[in-house]
C-alpha cells in the first residue's frame, strides 16, 4: 500500500477513535415533558413524575426520582397567591425558617437573580434538617431546598423543590432549565 493512502487510513482512524470520547463530553439533551399549571407553561425531564394537587394552594406536584444513594424522592410544587403573598424578602424567609443547621438556628440562605424574557425570578438555595408543620409534620435531616420566585402584577409563583440533598442538587440544572422554560400558558 503506498504512503498517502496508509496516512490517509491513519487519519481516518484517528477520528473514529476520537468521535466518541468527543460525544460523551457533550451532555446529553434531556427528554421533556410540558407541564401547563395555572397560567403558567414550563418544561421538566420526562422522568420527573407530574401528579395531581393534593390541595388547592398548590397548582401542580411534581415528584423528582431520588439520586443514587438516596431512598426519597424530591417533591417540586408549585404556588400561586393572587398578590404575592409578601415580598419576595419575607418569603425567602419563610423558608429558611423551615430549615435547622448544626447550631440549632437557621441556616445561611443563598439568591441569585434569573432572567427568563421579561421574567426576573429568585432562586433560593438552603439545606439543613428540613422541619416544618405544613401540609403534615417533617424533621427531614440532610435536606435541600431550591426555590423559585416569580413575582407577577397580578400573581407571586413560588417554585419549591425540597428533598435528600443529593437529589435537589442533581436536579438543579433541570431545575433552572424549567425556570427557563416559563411562559404564559396560551
Amino acid at each position: 500500500m503506498n504512503r498517502p493512502i496508509r496516512r490517509t487510513i491513519a487519519a481516518l482512524g484517528l477520528i473514529l477513535a476520537v468521535t466518541p470520547a468527543l460525544d460523551a463530553q457533550e451532555p446529553k439533551r434531556q427528554e421533556t415533558q410540558a407541564v401547563k399549571a395555572g397560567d403558567l407553561t414550563f418544561e421538566v425531564p420526562a422522568s420527573w413524575k407530574v401528579n395531581r394537587p393534593s390541595s388547592q394552594m398548590r397548582l401542580t406536584e411534581i415528584e423528582v426520582p431520588p439520586a443514587e444513594g438516596d431512598e426519597k424522592p424530591a417533591e417540586l410544587v408549585l404556588f400561586a397567591f393572587p398578590g404575592g403573598a409578601g415580598t419576595v424578602a419575607m418569603n425567602v424567609d419563610r423558608w429558611k425558617r423551615q430549615f435547622v443547621d448544626e447550631s440549632g438556628g437557621n441556616p445561611e440562605v443563598e439568591t441569585e437573580i434569573l432572567e427568563s424574557g421579561d421574567a426576573e425570578i429568585t432562586v433560593v438555595r438552603t439545606s439543613g434538617r428540613y422541619v416544618t408543620q405544613i401540609p403534615e409534620p417533617m424533621d427531614e435531616p440532610g435536606y435541600r431546598l431550591l426555590g423559585g420566585i416569580y413575582p407577577t402584577a397580578r400573581i407571586g409563583y413560588f417554585f419549591k423543590l425540597v428533598g435528600p440533598d443529593a437529589t435537589v442538587r442533581e436536579a438543579e440544572p433541570a431545575f433552572r432549565a424549567m425556570l427557563e422554560s416559563m411562559k404564559p400558558a396560551g
